[in-house]
């Protein structure tokens, strides 16, 4: 993944912030939307393109571009690097493949361990009760 060539794809667009303001906030444009066209990317190969396709399909457009917004600064810059922060490590965690689990056996004195635990506890259990008077 080479992010210089990465950050050249990206497209930024200032949008004017939700939520109430005073009279600055309705001249101002510090919210910070993201798009990135994963389709038409060169940064990735094919099979990495099929694979943010598949993880971020909740965050994708019906065009496949992968919008992000900020509006958590007052500063438009400051806005610009929380999501270009947010967008590496969406594309990080979309292109990391986890190690399929191996099943394996328990051991043999694992399993005795647990029977003996089992016998101790049902001991245990018996004793409590009151005595048969037969």
């Amino acid at each position: 993944m080479n992010t210089d060539m990465l950050l050249k794809e990206l497209n930024f667009k200032a949008v004017r912030s939700s939520g109430p303001g005073g009279q600055h906030a309705n001249k101002v444009s510090s919210k910070i939307q993201l798009m990135f066209d994963i389709e038409n990317s060169a940064s990735f190969t094919e099979e990495e393109k099929d694979l943010l396709l598949k993880k971020l399909k909740s965050k994708l457009t019906k065009e496949n571009i992968l919008i992000l917004t900020s509006e958590e600064s007052r500063s438009q810059h400051k806005n610009k690097e929380i999501v270009i922060e947010k967008f590496h490590e969406s594309i990080k965690q979309a292109l990391h493949v986890s190690i399929k689990r191996k099943a394996t056996k328990p051991s043999k004195s694992s399993i005795k361990k647990r029977l003996e635990k089992k016998k101790k506890h049902a001991f245990k259990k018996v004793s409590r009760q009151k005595p048969k008077l037969d």
